[in-house]
C-alpha cells in the first residue's frame, strides 16, 4: 500500500487525481497540504482526510511515501525539490516548471533522491495517439512532412475555469500553457527533436493571459507541426493529422475517428481510405505506471526527460511570443 500526500487542489485535474487514488487498492491517501489553507480544509474534508498546513510536516512524516503535485506551476521547482529530498515519490501534473532552468534543478534533485517520478501525459496513453506512433514508425505513409494537432475547450467563453487559471505569475500562461501542453509533448514525441518554434497568441475574452494560441514547431528541413489551442472553443473535438509522402492519417471528429490512407497498402489490394478495426492497447494511467515504479519497479513511460522537452518548446513558444519572432530550439 503506497500512502499518498495530495499537495494542493490548485490544478483542475486535483480531484479527478483524487478519486484515482481512493478507488486504486494499491493507495490511499494519508494527508493533504495546500498553500491556500481554506482551500486545503476543503479539499481534505472531501476526502474525510488530514489536513496539513506545514509542507515540511508532510514531507517528514514516515506514513507518507509519494506526493502528487497539484500546486500552482510557479511552485514546482521549490515543491517537488522538497519532497525529493524528503525521499518521497513524485507524480506532478504539467507542465514540469516555466524554464528549462528549473527542469534541470529538479532533475538533479529527483536522481539524486533515486525516487520515482512520473509526469502526467494522457494523450501517450490512448490508443488512436499509440496509432499515430505505430504509424509513424513504420513508415506507413512515408517521410512525414506535417503534423496537425488542435486540442481546445470553451472555458474561457463559457466561464466554467477557475479564476486563478488565468493568473499568470501562477500558471506562467494561459491556454497554450495548460491545453497546449499535449500537443507541445505529442509533437516532440512523434517528430523528434525540435530546431525552431514560431507562436502568435490572442486574448478574446479579456483576461491577462491567453485564450486563442498557435504554434509552428519546426524539425530541422523535413517537418514542421502546428499546435492549436484555446479556451474559446464551443465543442472543439480532438484531431490530429499527420502527413507524409506516401498517405495521411487523420484522428478525431466527434466520434474520434481514424482514417488512413497509403499508397505504400496498395500492393497488398488496400486502395482507398481504411479505418482500422484495432488499434493498440492502451497505455496504463500516469498513475498506474507511477505505482507499478513503486511497487514493482515497473516501466514509467513519461519520465525527466520528457517533461524537461515540454518545458523546452513552452519556454520558446512564450519567448517567441513576446519577441515576435521565430526562436530557435534547443534553448542554451
Amino acid at each position: 500500500m503506497v500512502r499518498v500526500a495530495m499537495l494542493s487542489e490548485w490544478h483542475v485535474h486535483a480531484k479527478g487525481y483524487a478519486r484515482e487514488v481512493q478507488n486504486n487498492p494499491e493507495t490511499e491517501i494519508a494527508v493533504v497540504w495546500d498553500n491556500d489553507v481554506e482551500r486545503g480544509k476543503a479539499f481534505a474534508d472531501s476526502l474525510a482526510v488530514e489536513f496539513e498546513a506545514d509542507l515540511d510536516a508532510v514531507l517528514q512524516r514516515k506514513d507518507v511515501e509519494a506526493v502528487m503535485v497539484n500546486t500552482p506551476t510557479n511552485l514546482h521547482r521549490e515543491v517537488i525539490i522538497a519532497a525529493a529530498k524528503a525521499g518521497k515519490h513524485i507524480f506532478t501534473e504539467k507542465v514540469l516548471a516555466l524554464t528549462v532552468e528549473d527542469c534541470r534543478a529538479i532533475a538533479d534533485a529527483v536522481a539524486k533522491a533515486g525516487v520515482k517520478f512520473v509526469i502526467s501525459f494522457p494523450h501517450r496513453t490512448m490508443p488512436h495517439n499509440l496509432f499515430a506512433k505505430q504509424v509513424m514508425d513504420e513508415g506507413l505513409i512515408g517521410d512525414i512532412n506535417l503534423l496537425r494537432i488542435r486540442n481546445a475547450h470553451d472555458g474561457a467563453s463559457s466561464n466554467w475555469l477557475p479564476p486563478h487559471f488565468y493568473d499568470p505569475e501562477a500558471c506562467g500562461g494561459g491556454a497554450m500553457m495548460d491545453l497546449g501542453a499535449h500537443g507541445m509533448y505529442l509533437a516532440r514525441w512523434l517528430l523528434g527533436k525540435p530546431t525552431a518554434i514560431s507562436a502568435a497568441f490572442q486574448n478574446v475574452t479579456g483576461h491577462v493571459v491567453e485564450d486563442n494560441a498557435v504554434a509552428l514547431i519546426n524539425f530541422g528541413d523535413k517537418a514542421m507541426a502546428i499546435n492549436e489551442t484555446g479556451f474559446i472553443s464551443h465543442r472543439s473535438p480532438f484531431s490530429l493529422e499527420l502527413y507524409g509522402t506516401a498517405g495521411c492519417l487523420r484522428i478525431g471528429g466527434p466520434d474520434n475517428r481514424v482514417e488512413l490512407f497509403s499508397t505504400k497498402l496498395e500492393t497488398a489490394g488496400v486502395n482507398g481510405w481504411i479505418r482500422p478495426d484495432r488499434l493498440p492497447k492502451p497505455l496504463p494511467s500516469a498513475l498506474e505506471q507511477w505505482l507499478d515504479g513503486i511497487l514493482r519497479d515497473g516501466p514509467i513511460h513519461f519520465n525527466m526527460h520528457d517533461a524537461t522537452q515540454l518545458t523546452e518548446l513552452m519556454e520558446g513558444a512564450y519567448r517567441s511570443h513576446k519577441l515576435g519572432q521565430k526562436v530557435s530550439l534547443p534553448l542554451t
